[in-house]
């Protein structure tokens, strides 16, 4: 199959879809979504279909992402191996269905915010590390 960038709404919904079959099945972070979350798919994967549209095209996703990561940190603390781990299988599900600037950006975003949430989780979850290497946020899709 040849691979395109990603451009509409389905191809967010493909990419959504395909990352957290993944993860649902994962080793490392599947017991999170599976056994401590227990998420209801139905309502949550249109939320991340906002979210990434907005992200990567033109969404209206107006949440706030961190908070249910906060709550989620209560139940289990999310460690940079976990981080990680959703990144490294966010990264291949890009890679694997897309290419092209967009999918890029995806890959690009995502490295921010697993390193934001990590930062953020780490300084509740062992408040005595080191906080002066604070990640930079990606400025994002610029307009030209």
């Amino acid at each position: 199959m040849e691979k395109h960038d990603i451009k509409t709404r389905e191809d967010i919904e493909l990419l959504v879809n395909s990352f957290y079959d993944s993860a649902r099945k994962d080793d490392m972070i599947g017991y999170i979504f599976n056994d401590v979350v227990k998420v209801d798919w139905p309502v949550h994967l249109p939320i991340m279909y906002d979210f990434w549209e907005s992200l990567l095209l033109e969404g209206t996703y107006k949440g706030n992402a961190m908070q249910p990561h906060f709550r989620i940190n209560k139940l289990v603390p999310l460690e940079t191996p976990h981080f990680q781990r959703w990144l490294l299988l966010f990264e291949g599900t890009v890679n694997d269905l897309f290419s092209g600037e967009i999918a890029e950006l995806a890959i690009t975003r995502a490295r921010s915010i697993s390193e934001i949430m990590n930062f953020k989780m780490n300084s509740i979850n062992h408040p005595e590390q080191d906080k002066t290497k604070i990640p930079l946020v990606n400025p994002g899709k610029q307009k030209e």
